[in-house]
C-alpha cells in the first residue's frame, strides 16, 4: 500500500547539490552565512560547488536512511539499563490481531535540521484503521519547537486511541516538516489548538468526521512542506505484522526507535542501552554518549476501555 507521504520529498532526497544549496540560503541556515561570503550560490556560480558540498557532510538531516530498533516493556520497576534490539529480531505478538491498539510519542530528538537555532517542526502521523471490512486513513499532527541536539517536552504523547489491527497487522507512517516561514507559522498555531491536542481517540465502527479532518491534516503537511523556507526533513513508513520474516518489523507491545542514519550498518544496536534512570539511550559504558542522530520513538500498548 502506497505512503500517504508519497509526494512529499524530504531534503535527503533531493538529487542535485544545488538544490539544497538553495534551500539551505532560503532558510538562512547558520553554517551556511558564516562560511561565504553575502553572494547567494547562484552569483558565485558553479566555482562555489566544492564549497557547498563540504557543509552537506555527515549533516544529520542529509540522510534518507532509518534504522529501526526495539525497546521491550519492562516487566517490573528497575533502574537497570535495558537492551535495545533490532526491530527485525523481535517476535510478533499474536493477541494483537484483530485488536486495538495505543500509540504513543515518547520521544522526538533533533540532533541537527537546516536552518539552525529553535526548529518549529510540523510532524505527522499516518495509519490505517481496519474496522470491519473497510480501512480509514487516518493522519494527526501536532507541531513543536525543539533546539538541536535535544528533544521536544513530550513522553507519551497521545497518536492513535484504539487503532483497530487486522489480521495482517497494521502500517505506521510519520513526516516531519521544519517551518521556517513566518507566515507559516500562524498555520502551526491553529494546529496548537484543542481539537488537535489529544491524538484520535477511535471508535468501534467508521467515523465519518475522520475522512475530512484526515484531509485537512494532510492538506496541511503537504502544503507547508512546498512554501518558501520551509523543507521535510524526516519521513519514514513501517509495516508491523505477523510474519516473522528475517527483514521484516513485527508488532508487538514496546517501544519502537525510527534513526535517521547514513546508511544500513551506521548503528549497532547491542552497542546501545536505554538507561531508564537518565531516560535517555548512552552507548554501553559511556553515559555521556548519546545517538548522534534524529530519531523518533514511540510507543505501542494493548488498548483497554
Amino acid at each position: 500500500m502506497a505512503s500517504v507521504f508519497e509526494d512529499i520529498k524530504v531534503i535527503g532526497e533531493y538529487e542535485q547539490p544545488e538544490q539544497i544549496a538553495a534551500k539551505l540560503e532560503q532558510m538562512k541556515d547558520p553554517d551556511v552565512i558564516g562560511s561565504v561570503s553575502d553572494d547567494t550560490y547562484a552569483e558565485r556560480g558553479v566555482k562555489a560547488l566544492p564549497d557547498w558540498l563540504n557543509l552537506f557532510q555527515d549533516q544529520p538531516w542529509m540522510y534518507a536512511t532509518y534504522r529501526f530498533g526495539y525497546i521491550a516493556l519492562r516487566k517490573s520497576s528497575s533502574a537497570q539499563p535495558q537492551l535495545i534490539q533490532d526491530a527485525s529480531a523481535i517476535a510478533p505478538d499474536p493477541s494483537l490481531k484483530n485488536s486495538r491498539i495505543n500509540i504513543r510519542l515518547d520521544r522526538f530528538h533533533v540532533e541537527k535540521y537546516p536552518g539552525g537555532g529553535t526548529h518549529d517542526i510540523l510532524v505527522t502521523f499516518a495509519a490505517r484503521n481496519q474496522v470491519a471490512e473497510n480501512q480509514e486513513s487516518l493522519s494527526f499532527s501536532q507541531t513543536y519547537r525543539v533546539r538541536e541536539r535535544q528533544s521536544a517536552g513530550i513522553a507519551g504523547y497521545p497518536i492513535f486511541i484504539g487503532l483497530h489491527v487486522g489480521s495482517q497487522g497494521v502500517a505506521f507512517e510519520c513526516s516531519t516538516v521544519n517551518v521556517k516561514n513566518e507566515e507559516d507559522k500562524t498555520i502551526l498555531s491553529a494546529l496548537e489548538s484543542s481539537p488537535f491536542q489529544s491524538g484520535l481517540k477511535l471508535l468501534t465502527t467508521a467515523q465519518p468526521a475522520i475522512a475530512p479532518f484526515t484531509e485537512i491534516t494532510l492538506g496541511v503537511v503537504k502544503l507547508l512542506a512546498q512554501r518558501y523556507e520551509n523543507v521535510p526533513v524526516q519521513k519514514f513508513y513501517l509495516g508491523l505484522d505477523f510474519d516473522q520474516a528475517a527483514l521484516g518489523v513485527s508488532l508487538t507491545e514496546g517501544n519502537y526507535i525510527a534513526v535517521q542514519v547514513p546508511n544500513e550498518t551506521a548503528i549497532s544496536w547491542s552497542e546501545w542501552v536505554y538507561k531508564p534512570d537518565m531516560g535517555a539511550i548512552v552507548r554501553q559504558g559511556d553515559n555521556s554518549a548519546t545517538l548522534p542522530y534524529n530519531y523518533v520513538i514511540f510507543r505501542i500498548s494493548k488498548y483497554e476501555e
